[in-house]
Parts: C-alpha cells; sequence; structure tokens
C-alpha cells in the first residue's frame, strides 16, 4: 500500500509542475494563450514578424501559429478600417510602425488579465531589441493614448509622458487643431 500511494503523489506532483510550468490566460472565446510569467507579474515571448497592418497591429508568429497583435494602450489614425475613412497621418504611422518593427529582433510582453481584445487579437507591449515602440509612436507623436480598458496597465503614465511631450511640441497628429478626440481622430485625407 505504501508504494502504491507514493506513485500516486509522485504522479500527482508531476501533474501539477506540468499544468504550472507555463501559466496560460483564458480568453472570452474560450481559447488560452500559453504565457511564461515573469517577476513582476506579465509574460514576454519573443516573436517573428510577419506582417505590418497598420500603426499599431501587426501579425507575428508566436506559439507555433500566427497572430494579429493589437499595441495596448495606444491608438494611431485609421487607414484599414471599413468604418472610416483613411485619416491624416495613417499612412505616416503605418511607415514609422514597419520601420520600427523591421529594424530588429521583435519581443512581446502581455499584461495580466489583458490578453485579447474582442476582435480576438493579441494585447501586448512591443519592443524591437528591447526598446518600446508605443513608447517611439507616442514621443513622436504618431500615436495618442487609448483604450484604458481594463487598469492597471503597468506602462500607462510612462506612455502619457512621452504622450504630453509630443502634445508640447505640437508634432504630427497633435500639430492640427482639434484633430485628435477622446474617441480618436477627426478628419480624413
Amino acid at each position: 500500500m505504501r508504494k502504491r500511494t507514493g506513485g500516486i503523489a509522485m504522479m500527482a506532483a508531476a501533474a501539477c509542475i506540468a499544468l504550472y510550468s507555463v501559466p496560460s490566460e483564458k480568453v472570452e472565446n474560450g481559447q488560452e494563450v500559453h504565457l511564461p510569467m515573469t517577476e513582476n507579474q506579465g509574460s514576454e515571448l519573443p516573436a517573428t514578424l510577419v506582417d505590418i497592418i497598420d500603426g499599431d497591429t501587426i501579425k507575428v508568429f508566436i506559439n507555433g501559429k500566427i497572430e494579429s497583435v493589437r499595441y495596448l494602450l495606444i491608438d494611431t489614425p485609421e487607414s484599414k478600417s471599413s468604418k472610416t475613412c483613411v485619416q491624416l497621418y495613417a499612412k505616416e504611422a503605418f511607415l514609422r510602425n514597419s520601420e520600427l518593427v523591421k529594424s530588429g529582433k521583435v519581443t512581446l510582453e502581455f499584461e495580466k488579465g489583458n490578453v485579447r481584445d474582442s476582435y480576438g487579437r493579441l494585447l501586448a507591449y512591443v519592443y524591437v531589441d528591447g526598446e518600446s515602440i508605443q513608447e517611439t509612436l507616442l514621443r513622436e507623436g504618431y500615436a495618442r493614448v487609448a483604450y484604458i480598458i481594463n487598469p492597471p496597465y503597468k506602462y500607462l503614465e510612462t506612455y502619457r509622458k512621452e504622450e504630453n511631450l509630443a502634445k508640447k511640441q505640437k508634432i504630427n497628429i497633435w500639430s492640427r487643431l482639434n484633430f485628435v478626440t477622446n474617441w480618436g481622430f477627426k478628419g480624413c485625407l
């Protein structure tokens, strides 16, 4: 009896280790995204760039499949939405994003509890060679801070500071009076 109990205990321990070695986030549509956790509650994964969709969305190869990734906490003017026209600075934001993400190794960092949006896209902080793409787009005036849906967010204050620098300098999206609104951008090409 003692050997059987020991064997069962060993199997249970092995199952627990296997189940909890790679945490996952369940999302609304029932899919799971397996994410290794870091000491600061988020998780980071290397990804291979597949395509650039627009100024704030890319496609990557990650965890064995191609995923759309929406940048957490920022919004750039629309260039590919069927709901709106091509907005001012959309092409510039797309080109700058393209230049940035093609320049090195892409890494995604996930915020605990904010893994996917309502369209099924992964939500992530995006880095290339350790540099934040979101911070760069905000600082250069190609993006605004937006979609603060499920706080707290690790980098929200940093992003607001970068956005304020661009506002003060009145560069790109901030150069046109009333172009940036609380709901997005106003104006078309």
